[in-house]
């Protein structure tokens, strides 16, 4: 037996709120990747300038600088994603079902491709 979707479609001022907040979170995104872009550079290998001690902690902040970067660049890429789906009157559909997502959800994360149902695998 199948469970009752509970998700309604977005009114069109939930729908212009989460678009307009899109927009904002993407500009955020880029700000920030621009800003991790400087820590993420290579380490040099000047030992004579850099203790050793002090060279491995700057690849350990190099290494969690791109971890971030990755995370960052992975999330931009969904706000464009989804920034797409408004272009083509598809946001707040789900992509794997084509149910629409909960306003709650997309409020909390306004880039989800999935709703939570489908994100769960519950599908």
């Amino acid at each position: 037996m199948k469970m009752r979707r509970m998700a309604e479609e977005l009114t069109e001022a939930q729908r212009s709120a989460l678009i307009d907040r899109l927009r904002a979170l993407k500009l955020d995104l880029e700000e920030q990747l621009a800003s991790v872009d400087t820590a993420a550079k290579p380490v040099e290998l000047d030992q004579a300038s850099v203790g050793r001690l002090s060279r491995m902690d700057a690849l350990q902040q190099q290494a969690m600088a791109r971890a971030g970067q990755r995370s960052l660049h992975g999330r931009l890429s969904r706000c464009v994603s989804a920034l797409a789906a408004v272009d083509r009157g598809e946001y707040g559909l789900c992509r794997a079902c084509d149910e629409p997502i909960g306003y709650r959800r997309l409020a909390a994360y306004p880039e989800a491709p999935l709703c939570i149902e489908c994100q769960g695998g519950g599908r």
